[in-house]
């Protein structure tokens, strides 16, 4: 029995979340386990009713479950990062998720912004550090308000925070090249070897401190996996061949700063923000791990019933291989991938006509249909 809190949120989180919720109940009975979700009311809309954003009380009852579902927070009507850092942050630093993992993948059926870009060309991971840099929240003001003013954000790096992000993304790349052979290697990578590669993307050349900590702990690290390819790219370098040779790039591991803007980027990618998902990883599972898709609350389109519910279904199988029901996971994304790839049946952000329930009706009937 797996215990999975759910924050449906604000806007179209409690849309989209609905389907996820549904599509795990099937996906459970289906795979022959058992799921009981726990939901929390927390969000945008709570923090206006009562004041409170994260009560000590429900952290610990998060903290019980085996995984947490999130739709999305926010609301025009609270105040930039009163929920971010009091709820989300807090969330990924109190239970030590400090991997933000994000699939960036073109699915067949979904059209991408980048000519000629196809499937087999848009298959990539990001691994961003999810505990450290800009996002501790060090620094402050002096003089706020004033004409002298001044305002202070430190980035902050550790070498443990850094190596443990290094090793995730190598271990990653490994799994990801067992059975295969990631196409992106040039014929002397593939003579040496080599099953996959970690690109690092950081800004060396400028942030002469905390990146050259990054630096010597990928060469360092890269040295324990001789079957994986290496390679560093500038982050403006990185967002340009993101879209111009999106092929090269297997495993890219990156700041928490920097990982933040690429992986919107990578979204465009894929065909959207409604079918991006993401995870916010405890590698050891002492805490519970965190699961949302990107597209935030979207309050322009909230309760239309027309918010895409593919990300969301697409986070539920990352939660699901991260609970170590991998054949659930992956069955679970084949039947996403028929319902892109047929095409009858999409949410308007996709050039379709249907609703978020429709779609989400449409997965459930392709896994039955699979499984």
């Amino acid at each position: 029995m797996f215990k999975i809190g759910v924050i449906a949120g604000d806007g179209v989180g409690p849309e989209v979340v609905r389907e996820g919720v549904e599509t795990l109940e099937l996906v459970a009975r289906k795979c022959g386990f058992q799921v009981e979700t726990v939901p929390f009311d927390l969000g945008g809309e709570r923090y206006l009713r009562t004041g409170e954003v994260l009560p000590a009380a429900e952290k610990e009852a998060v903290r019980a479950c085996d995984a947490v579902i999130l739709g999305a927070v926010g609301t025009p009507k609270v105040p930039p990062g009163v929920l971010e850092r009091g709820l989300l942050l807090d969330l990924r630093f109190s239970f030590r998720q400090c991997i933000n993992l994000r699939p960036i993948k073109l699915y067949p059926g979904v059209e991408t912004p980048v000519k000629n870009a196809t499937p087999e060309k848009i298959d990539m991971v990001v691994v961003r550090e999810n505990n450290e840099d800009l996002y501790v929240g060090a620094g402050g003001f002096t003089y706020k308000g004033t004409p002298e003013e001044v305002a202070i954000q430190t980035s902050i790096n550790t070498r443990f925070g850094v190596d443990r992000v290094l090793r995730y993304a190598f271990d990653l790349a490994r799994r990801r090249g067992t059975g295969r052979v990631f196409p992106g290697l040039s014929e002397a990578e593939k003579k040496a070897g080599k099953i996959g590669r970690v690109t690092m993307v950081a800004k060396t050349n400028v942030l002469t401190y905390a990146h050259d900590l990054w630096q010597r702990a990928f060469d360092e690290m890269a040295a324990g996996y001789p079957d994986i390819a290496t390679d560093y790219n500038h982050v403006d370098a990185c967002c340009m061949h993101m879209i111009r040779v999106p092929e090269r790039y297997d495993v890219i591991v990156t700041t928490n700063m920097f990982g933040d803007i690429i992986t919107d980027l990578g979204a465009v990618l894929q065909g959207g923000l409604g079918v991006a998902g993401s995870g916010n990883i405890n590698p050891d599972k002492q805490f519970p791990s965190m699961f949302e898709p990107v597209h935030g609350s979207a309050p322009d389109i909230a309760g239309k019933g027309i918010a895409n519910p593919v990300a969301t279904c697409l986070t539920v199988a990352m939660m699901l291989d991260h609970l170590g029901q991998t054949a659930a996971g992956d069955l679970l994304r084949k039947a996403v991938a028929k319902v892109l790839a047929d095409g009858k049946v999409k949410t308007p952000d996709l050039g379709g006509k249907d609703s978020t329930r429709a779609v989400g009706e449409a997965i459930r009937q392709a896994f039955s249909d699979l499984s």
